[in-house]
């Protein structure tokens, strides 16, 4: 017989075992690996931006200016998307595209598997992309590398799905740790946007991986905050309502370039024309976008500073706000490869600067860098990351809470208008449904008693095959399957109308008593007590319809659980959502119209 494992009758807050001292321990290796690919992939954005702008083979960073090539410069992003194309073309497809979607898709779809080509060719091309002018970030890019990372190592153990899972977010937060050194942010972004839940077996390992990122990054990358900011707001009622305001601004912004993006994909699919050479088109654009507003071009960091620095002009923060966006929306939607992560720090810089010029005065910047967290917080559908990310960027938490009041606004503006985000929205296109909505199982807050049917039909065990035979053979609805008991009332096994077919065929079975032919078989048995979650877990593995619910004290029957049964939780989950009634007043009403309150 089987009952209900010690873990499950005993059931506690969390369901996670000491297996996840062994992940966090992988997580710590694959952290630091993140970060040798993080420093890779810089070395490699700045080798391939001195190549192409400057003709020199040196790894030291630089910065994109076209204005040295002339009209000559509009061809270099060509050339760079071209190359892609035929990377994703005859390499891996899975190179196209920001990187967080692709790692979304692996860890649904995929079962946490990355194919070893995707680890190499995905910085490659992102390299190749924003050093010849792309409008990108290299947060998308290492994310999807850390992630790839991750789930080779995972996969040379023996691991189960969710194991390989929180290997893979594990790189991935580790990879955007080792760019911008904001381990917290990247735990945020992990719970977020990759895990899909939110338990410590995946947790710790990701916490685990991103701390070791953060420590390592010391040795090959720069420290202390990337773009220092010490902005600071007195928190009054204007100021709050100014930060929501702007995150409203930004979230219709995020809608706005979300809808860019997926029209300039949907346009590209239109052209006659394999989409191997969709990403020269768009270096076509990104070209042109270069010539208008240099500073569009590439990753962008010194616009960033710029920005939080304040004293741009009004009419260099709109330029650049209009040509990123617009060069940025048409090179993602062609399918080259690149982050979105620093172009929406730009974008929701330059708005939150052009704002300021009606918003409550504020330091030099600060409404930049509101406005930076909000586009990013709307866009991605990511207030807590947006919100930390800005911190950990500036290294000043001064601004903590209007920058919670903006990305919350914006991203109750985008959740309201939008019905997925620009990470989901490619996914879904691909034809997989993301829900990112995390709670509590209502199977978990049930109990079988709360379920179960208390009077059951029974069988007893001394009676015959033959008898059994005779039962079922009436006119009178019978069910699948009854449970066969002995004489104390406790269940032996359980009697399926397959088992009566069965004995039709088989007459030498007809004067053997039902305890006797069917008592050697495994019998799922539940109690009264235990969450419903943990029977439904034991009905699916045994493949069990109908089973038999036991006093834990003597194990006589006290109830049956079928799986019509259980839509009995889901209906009340369904009413408790839906639902609506005034309970406070009702009692005085009801005393006042002489009926009973209840």
């Amino acid at each position: 017989m089987s009952h209900a494992s010690s873990r499950t009758s005993l059931p506690g807050d969390f369901t996670t075992d000491p297996r996840v001292l062994l992940l966090a321990g992988m997580a710590v290796l694959i952290g630091a690996a993140a970060v040798l690919a993080a420093w890779a992939l810089l070395g490699l954005i700045a080798l391939c931006t001195n190549l192409a702008y400057s003709g020199r083979f040196s790894f030291a960073g630089g910065t994109i200016d076209p204005r040295p090539l002339g009209w000559l410069a509009v061809l270099v992003p060509v050339v760079g998307s071209l190359i892609i194309g035929l990377m994703a073309r005859y390499g891996s497809e899975k190179i196209r595209g920001h990187g967080i979607p692709e790692a979304m898709e692996a860890i649904l779809i995929g079962q946490s598997r990355i194919q070893p080509k995707v680890a190499v060719l995905k910085p490659l091309s992102s390299a190749i992309s924003i050093g010849t002018g792309g409008p990108f970030g290299a947060e998308g890019p290492i994310i999807m590398t850390g992630g790839a990372i991750g789930s080779l190592f995972a996969q040379c153990f023996h691991m189960s799905s969710a194991e390989r899972k929180t290997l893979l977010v594990a790189g991935a937060a580790a990879g955007m740790t080792a760019i911008f050194a904001t381990p917290i942010a990247a735990v945020l972004l992990a719970v977020e946007l990759l895990l899909f839940e939110w338990k410590p077996r995946s947790f710790i390992p990701v916490l685990a991986g991103c701390l070791a990122a953060a420590l390592l990054r010391g040795w090959l990358l720069p420290g202390g905050p990337l773009f220092p900011h010490a902005g600071s707001l007195a928190l009054a009622t204007p100021v709050l309502l100014a930060c929501g305001a702007l995150g409203i601004l930004c979230g219709l912004a995020s809608g706005l370039l979300t809808a860019m993006v997926y029209a300039a994909e949907d346009a590209f699919g239109h052209l006659p024309i394999h989409w191997m050479l969709w990403p020269a088109i768009g270096g076509v654009v990104v070209g042109l976008g270069g010539m208008i507003e240099p500073h569009a071009l590439g990753v962008g960091y010194d616009s960033i500073r710029a920005l939080l620095a304040g004293g741009m002009p009004d009419a260099a923060v709109a330029r650049l706000l209009i040509v990123k966006a617009v060069i940025w929306a048409v090179a993602l939607g062609s399918g080259t490869s690149g982050g979105v992560l620093a172009p929406l720090l730009i974008m929701g810089g330059a708005s939150g600067a052009l704002a300021g010029n009606v918003l409550p005065a504020a330091s030099p910047g600060d409404w930049a860098l509101i406005g930076m967290a909000a586009m990013m917080g709307g866009t991605m559908r990511a207030p807590l990351t947006a919100t930390m990310f800005a911190v950990e960027l500036t290294g000043g938490a001064g601004l903590l809470l209007p920058l919670l009041a903006a990305c919350g606004a914006s991203y109750a503006v985008t959740v309201l208008l939008l019905r997925r985000s620009i990470l989901t929205e490619k996914v879904a296109r691909r034809g997989h449904h993301i829900l990112r909505e995390y709670h509590v199982d209502p199977f978990d807050l049930a109990r079988v008693q709360d379920v179960m049917v208390a009077r059951v039909d029974t069988l007893p065990g001394s009676a015959t095959v033959a008898e059994a035979l005779a039962f079922f053979a009436t006119d009178r609805p019978r069910h699948k399957a009854y449970p066969v008991v002995d004489g104390a009332g406790r269940p032996v096994a359980m009697l399926s109308r397959a088992d009566v077919l069965h004995f039709t065929r088989d007459p030498s079975q007809a004067s053997r008593p039902l305890g006797a032919v069917l008592g050697g078989r495994t019998l799922v048995l539940g109690t009264p007590g235990e969450p419903v979650s943990a029977l439904v877990d034991r009905m699916v593995r045994a493949e069990a319809g109908r089973v038999p619910i036991v006093n834990p004290d003597d194990g006589s029957l006290v109830g049956i659980v079928a799986r019509k049964d259980l839509l009995r939780v889901r209906a009340r989950y369904l009413a408790e959502e839906s639902e609506r009634g005034r309970l406070i007043g009702r009692g005085r009403r009801a005393m006042a119209a002489g009926a009973p309150a209840g």
